[in-house]
């Protein structure tokens, strides 16, 4: 297998588990020495790194929560010291909370809400910011969105879509700001998979399968590839777009 992204360190959000995990082996499998954070998930997150180191791969795993944005110049600081640099970041990290509960309903857990908001939008901001300090020349920013994040569809999901377009807009800012210095800021809308994270309830998560044009959930693996193309130099040309692995959710 070719390796396209050897010499470059990637940092990817949220990468004990899930998607996160699938995007870590395959940057490192693609060359790329990986930098991923954790929140709780301490023994999967150790067994990646060891994985990783298995293989000859340096890698390093950081706790960091996302939702405390003061959090994020200290995990860039850390990865810079650990690695000596930083060309890729991966914005995975995220949440879901209350899915199914429309916008009147009395009973919504609003301190869950804002956690997710704090998480999932303001953290990934924060964490651009600190990075784009440090990114070299023709370094890569792919932030992790979903098909929610351009049609939300369904009932019950208007907080974790705000969330996601309102990324997706923040990185469009992202590569206009940063494209003079040949960085580049892209989006994935990653579709419905096992991914870790707190899934649907039944209804919904049936009702969104249904939406799909494959009729079915991804595969980490599957999203992670495209993260991948981002990432690499085939990319080089690619910015301020938002490419779709979710299963034609918007067809």
């Amino acid at each position: 297998m070719s390796k396209p992204l050897t010499g470059k360190v990637a940092l990817v959000t949220g990468g004990s588990r899930g998607l996160g995990a699938a995007t870590v082996r395959l940057l490192a499998e693609q060359g790329a020495d990986a930098a991923f954070t954790y929140v709780s998930s301490e023994k999967p997150a150790q067994a990646v790194v060891d994985e990783l180191r298995g293989k000859g791969v340096q890698a390093a795993a950081f706790r960091a929560d996302q939702a405390d944005t003061s959090q994020a110049p200290l995990l860039i600081d850390d990865v810079i010291a650990a690695f000596g640099r930083l060309d890729i970041l991966v914005n995975n990290a995220a949440i879901t909370v209350e899915q199914g509960r429309t916008v009147d309903d009395s009973d919504a857990d609003t301190a869950a809400l804002d956690r997710m908001h704090a998480t999932n939008y303001l953290g990934v901001i924060a964490v651009i910011r600190a990075a784009s300090r440090v990114l070299r020349a023709d370094g890569r920013i792919i932030t992790v969105s979903s098909g929610l994040g351009s049609r939300v569809g369904l009932p019950g999901l208007a907080d974790y879509a705000a969330t996601k377009s309102g990324i997706e807009r923040y990185t469009m800012g992202v590569a206009r700001d940063l494209g003079p210095r040949g960085i580049t800021a892209n989006v994935v809308e990653a579709g419905l998979m096992e991914s870790g994270m707190e899934p649907p309830d039944p209804e919904t998560l049936k009702a969104l399968v249904s939406s799909l044009s494959l009729q079915r959930m991804g595969r980490p693996e599957e999203i992670a590839a495209a993260i991948a193309f981002l990432a690499s130099p085939a990319a080089s040309y690619v910015t301020g777009a938002v490419l779709d692995a979710h299963g034609g959710y918007n067809a």
